[in-house]
């Protein structure tokens, strides 16, 4: 295992050592998770990557934990090469923490996998199949479930344009963002997947840039299938692949910090992708309808927090 301190830059987080961009062993797939106190879930999902008979990297990015769980599984997985672990000095975001790692990856393919999600082999075995069987796949994600098997809605997205919004908000008839129904187990074309796993061409990630690193938390996935498909390329969703997904461990300690973020993000992607962005008067009424939301949303958040801890 290569264990590499950072940095406080954004941009060039990682120290360069002569090893940095050379690897010890040919690999056909990079796996990133980036950490916040995560929890006992990392170890979980961290111990499921390296079970895997595929030939592969994990690149675990650490954003300032303070739960000394990356640090117990650096020590657990000391002698195996298979694992670099990045550690930042403070929180840089969801995206930019990534983009870090993909840029001392190896792997002809990513997979950005969420800290909570457990990924067996068969099933990574399969997502790679698809990615390498279809030249147009730009994007490749699976089913998220809960403990319980219960799907989330999340699996399958439309862009969340004003109109489907508003249409999801007061359930008025035509496109919502959640396509809604069962999700069939077989491969489609979709507009946008869960961010908690996605598999694309290494090549085709830093093609485009990877994350845009002004969304620190959120909607950075959404963002991303756009330009994965204004490029040309198909965002595919393996209806046959369920992944366990744990949502939420990192927010749960930090409740407003994240939604406040979300919300950020929300309001970016408007700008940059619904065509409504241009009427200002429609600009403003969202921009208002989103930091009221954020506020609403505080009193039950910090009251949730309470409870819990």
């Amino acid at each position: 295992m290569t264990v590499f301190p950072a940095r406080l830059s954004a941009h060039t987080c990682a120290v360069d050592t002569p090893d940095s961009h050379r690897s010890p062993f040919s690999v056909a797939l990079s796996v990133i998770v980036v950490s916040a106190d995560s929890g006992p879930a990392l170890r979980a999902c961290v111990g499921e990557v390296l079970s895997s008979a595929q030939s592969l990297e994990l690149i675990l990015v650490d954003n300032a934990s303070r739960d000394g769980v990356p640090q117990a599984i650096a020590r657990a997985h000391e002698h195996d090469i298979r694992l670099k672990v990045l550690y930042n000095h403070h929180n840089l975001g969801f995206g930019p923490a990534v983009n870090l790692a993909a840029r001392q990856a190896h792997g002809q393919a990513l997979l950005v996998l969420n800290p909570d999600c457990l990924l067996g082999d068969q099933d990574l075995r399969r997502l790679l199949d698809l990615l390498a069987e279809r030249p147009r796949a730009g994007l490749v994600g699976a089913v998220v479930c809960d403990a319980r098997g219960h799907v989330d809605p999340a699996s399958r997205r439309r862009d969340p344009l004003l109109k489907r919004s508003l249409n999801s908000m007061f359930g008025r008839a035509g496109e919502t963002v959640n396509v809604g129904g069962d999700i069939p187990a077989q491969v489609i074309e979709v507009e946008a997947v869960s961010g908690a796993v996605m598999l694309m061409p290494r090549s085709l990630f830093m093609h485009l840039g990877g994350f845009d690193e002004n969304y620190f938390l959120h909607c950075e996935d959404l963002d991303l299938c756009r330009r994965v498909r204004d490029s040309g390329y198909q965002v595919l969703l393996a209806g046959d692949v369920r992944v366990l997904h744990g949502k939420g461990s990192s927010s749960r300690h930090r409740p407003v910090f994240v939604s406040r973020h979300k919300h950020r993000g929300m309001w970016r992607w408007f700008k940059n992708y619904d065509p409504a962005a241009a009427n200002p008067l429609l600009a403003a009424v969202v921009w208002l309808g989103i930091w009221g939301h954020f506020l609403l949303k505080i009193p039950g958040q910090l009251l949730g927090k309470a409870r819990s801890g």
